[in-house]
């Protein structure tokens, strides 16, 4: 009884960390006819991201989807979309965008359109139930695996934390350096200007014979 007590209480533990740190973002906005908008997120490096969308249905007008890296690749395209899902891998950490680009006949005067969108990332993006399934794992330790992935993304997340610290601290030192560097050549420069000015008007006096 005391281990079933406390297997229970570790899956709530389970359920409760991963609502917390969950993954899931969702949006729903309203599409002007011939416009294009764009949702832009940075992502890590390695991370699952999936994405769901729904687009209202308007006679004559079309809605294109496309997902890019900040280097122009396409990783999802769709023409004419209306209802559908997309997911990719990151490669690198970079700034990923999803853009909703509407078309409408010239002839034709159109109407906005509602998009719904929902993405994951990380842990919320994998089908755990599908992997128990496949590797016919009980839910207690589906839960389980969905905490060991967890914990390593938050361990990437504060590893990644702190080597961005690190690299701030670098330029922080550098651009303290340059300024200091900076700053002695400047006096040496006012010093020079200052001692030539001297020396060029106590010349210039003595050729005047205003001093001996």
């Amino acid at each position: 009884m005391v281990v079933k007590s406390s297997m229970a209480v570790m899956v709530m533990m389970v359920v409760v960390l991963v609502m917390v740190t969950s993954g899931v973002n969702g949006v729903m906005f309203h599409l002007q006819p011939n416009t294009q908008k764009c949702l832009r997120e940075e992502i890590h490096k390695n991370v699952l991201v999936s994405g769901e969308y729904e687009i209202q249905e308007s006679p004559g007008q079309k809605v294109d989807i496309q997902v890019t890296d900040s280097k122009g690749h396409h990783l999802y395209l769709k023409e004419e979309a209306e209802t559908g899902k997309f997911i990719f891998n990151t490669e690198d950490y970079d700034v990923y965008e999803i853009c909703f680009i509407s078309r409408v006949p010239p002839t034709q005067r159109g109407i906005q359109q509602e998009v719904t969108l929902k993405t994951k990332h990380g842990v919320e993006a994998k089908t755990y139930e599908s992997l128990g399934e496949a590797a016919k794992l009980k839910p207690l330790e589906v839960e389980l695996k969905r905490l060991e992935d967890l914990s390593e993304s938050i361990v990437q997340d504060f590893s990644y934390m702190r080597q961005r610290e690190e690299d701030m601290r670098d330029t922080n030192e550098s651009t303290n350096s340059r300024v200091l560097y900076l700053s002695l050549f400047s006096l040496c420069c006012l010093i020079g200007l200052a001692t030539w000015q001297v020396l060029y008007l106590r010349k210039f006096f003595k050729a005047k014979k205003l001093i001996e």
